[in-house]
């Protein structure tokens, strides 16, 4: 009796074993950040924030970091459609802006959801250069909290 009861007493420590590592990898994790949505017609793209400190004010390195990421979302953009923006409600509760390379396109705002013609993202007089334009949300008022950064690329 007592050799069966010694393997069973070793796999309910190995299975307690077991569920504590488990705990503690999932305790490591990070949560994930708010969501930003980009709707043009039926095709959309959402992403967590490329930079996000869970509501501590960014630095300007870190933001000019941020801006010139390389592994971003794209969506295809025809000038005569509208793009929509959508925001997580935490994002929109801090306020938050589009930009467009980096430059203000909008004022900050609080509602969650935003529209603006897509011909404004390939047009020069608003900084546009080229098939394809670099489109952020910044949350934040005066300091900024979190950015999202997506590609708009020109529908040919």
């Amino acid at each position: 009796m007592t050799m069966q009861s010694a393997p069973r007493r070793r796999r309910a420590v190995a299975a307690a074993g077991a569920v504590c590592a488990g705990l503690l990898v999932l305790t490591a994790c990070e949560k994930p950040t708010p969501i930003a949505t980009i709707t043009v017609g039926t095709d959309s793209v959402n992403s967590e924030a490329t930079c996000y400190d869970d509501g501590k004010a960014l630095d300007q390195n870190t933001l000019t970091k941020c801006l010139q990421a390389k592994d971003i979302k794209s969506i295809t953009v025809d000038p005569d459609d509208t793009v929509r923006f959508g925001v997580d409600p935490k994002i929109a509760d801090n306020k938050w802006t589009i930009l467009m390379n980096g430059q203000p396109l909008t004022d900050a705002s609080t509602k969650t959801y935003r529209t603006v013609p897509g011909s404004v993202f390939f047009n020069a007089q608003y900084g546009a250069q080229g098939n394809s334009t670099l489109v952020s949300i910044k949350e934040g008022d005066k300091d900024v909290t979190g950015l999202w950064n997506f590609k708009l690329k020109k529908a040919s």
